[in-house]
């Protein structure tokens, strides 16, 4: 399929909810018996949605932080991906979302590589919101303006050292398809 695509690269992306309503994870406290640890909550419902592109063979990336998931949204995302990788054939592999399906115009070198049906787990860009989700939780983030500068915080040594997006995303059977790709005549 790659190679009926004529790509060059190819990338991983999808996208993830981060919002000031954060995940309760179990956190072990010491308490007198018979009461129950503090748990600070706050429920507010507002949302920020971080579409990550990773290039699991070299560790690259790209993160977008959008206030939605719309074809809108996502046609604003390609056209960034496009500029980023301008000049290559590229591969973009993604789920099937609605509005990855939606009728919007791609980049002339990005091709689609869309995954098989409730597949989340061969989607290497998945393994960024697995690690970034934890960092996450329970805090209190007064402001989408504070969840921003702490997601940018966490996501910094993605940008500085491709190294750790390579070793968290590089599955082997996706640097062995890779090699086969590059080998073919």
């Amino acid at each position: 399929m790659l190679q009926a695509a004529g790509v060059q690269r190819v990338w991983a992306f999808d996208e993830g909810r981060f919002g000031l309503r954060v995940g309760l994870r179990k956190r072990w406290c010491w308490c007198p018996r018979g009461v129950r640890p503090p748990w600070i909550v706050h429920d507010r419902y507002e949302w920020l949605w971080l579409y990550a592109a990773v290039e699991p063979a070299t560790g690259q990336c790209l993160f977008l932080l959008l206030p939605r998931v719309t074809k809108e949204w996502f046609a604003a995302f390609l056209t960034t991906f496009g500029a980023a990788t301008a000049g290559e054939r590229v591969g973009l592999v993604l789920d099937g979302s609605g509005s990855h399906r939606a009728a919007i115009p791609w980049p002339e070198h990005v091709v689609p590589l869309p995954l098989p049906r409730y597949s989340p787990e061969l989607n290497p860009a998945e393994q960024l919101f697995r690690v970034l989700r934890p960092t996450l939780a329970n805090r209190i983030f007064p402001t989408l303006t504070e969840l921003e500068t702490a997601i940018t915080a966490h996501l910094q040594p993605s940008w500085d050292h491709p190294a750790i997006v390579q070793r968290l995303t590089g599955y082997p059977w996706w640097t062995a398809a890779l090699n086969t790709m590059s080998q073919s005549p």
